[in-house]
């Protein structure tokens, strides 16, 4: 099969982009998307011409830094499933196929494909951490939790920060990222001494780092290679009214859920 390639191309971060057209050559429908992409820049190479520039690493579904918007969509056309993990045979011989960034002013792009997502990395910073001591792992493994608070934190723990949340949304908010990365920390109990002081810091970085506001659309969930529920975005909306609270009067009312 061939496709024809419309790439978003930008020299670095100071300079204004544009898209561009490349015809592939014959492909293996079973070839990744970006084995597609290493084709195509073997061709260009040959041709003394610069390659794509796009992000990479596991190419198995974890990292979350080979995310691309493929024909209008973060990650591309399936649903649960990385940029890395999308194949060619989900597309059709001769289809036209757009390739941008993850567009989000916190994301700016430094060239082709790849965005800065260093904003992600100041939200961790900021409370994405646990620093009580909590011994060393068979101490931990001696603390009863139920099945359903095991279950739910793996599963706010299995985000991996690829950034489609944001790219989704349109306004840019990291508010599902953030959610997930609390929640899995604030639903164990080593987490717990530290749950306030880390909703208010996450979401204050969040804020600073120019991430819009949540409008409850969903969009992010519906586009995350790891289809984290937009349930851990009310959590922690309650993790950060009772923490709010808290902080102010040093206590929660009871009308206020999750305190």
């Amino acid at each position: 099969m061939k496709v024809r390639l419309k790439v978003w191309r930008q020299k670095n971060d100071r300079t204004a982009g544009s898209f561009e057209h490349y015809d592939t050559p014959d492909l293996n429908p079973n070839m990744s998307f970006l084995e597609m992409l290493d084709v195509v820049n073997e061709v260009l190479t040959e041709k003394g011409a610069d390659p794509i520039a796009f992000d990479h690493d596991c190419r198995e579904g974890i990292c979350g830094t080979c995310s691309l918007t493929i024909n209008g969509k973060p990650h591309g056309p399936h649903r649960g499933v990385a940029t890395c993990q999308t194949y060619m045979r989900s597309f059709r011989d001769g289809d036209t196929i757009t390739v941008e960034p993850f567009r989000a002013d916190p994301f700016p792009v430094m060239r082709d494909l790849i965005v800065n997502r260093a904003a992600f990395d100041k939200i961790m910073q900021s409370g994405g951490f646990i620093s009580v001591r909590t011994g060393a792992a068979p101490d931990a493994n001696t603390i009863p939790i139920s099945k359903e608070v095991a279950d739910l934190a793996m599963d706010a723990a299995a985000c991996i920060g690829c950034g489609a949340c944001v790219a989704a949304c349109k306004n840019a908010s990291a508010m599902l990222f953030v959610s997930a990365k609390a929640s899995q920390l604030n639903l164990l109990p080593q987490g717990k001494p530290e749950k306030d002081r880390r909703v208010l810091a996450m979401v204050q970085a969040m804020d600073e780092a120019g991430f819009g506001n949540c409008t409850n659309q969903y969009e992010c969930s519906a586009v995350c290679p790891k289809l984290i529920s937009e349930d851990f975005i009310a959590r922690m909306n309650r993790d950060y009214m009772a923490a709010t609270f808290r902080q102010t009067f040093g206590s929660v009312p009871s009308t206020v859920v999750g305190g």
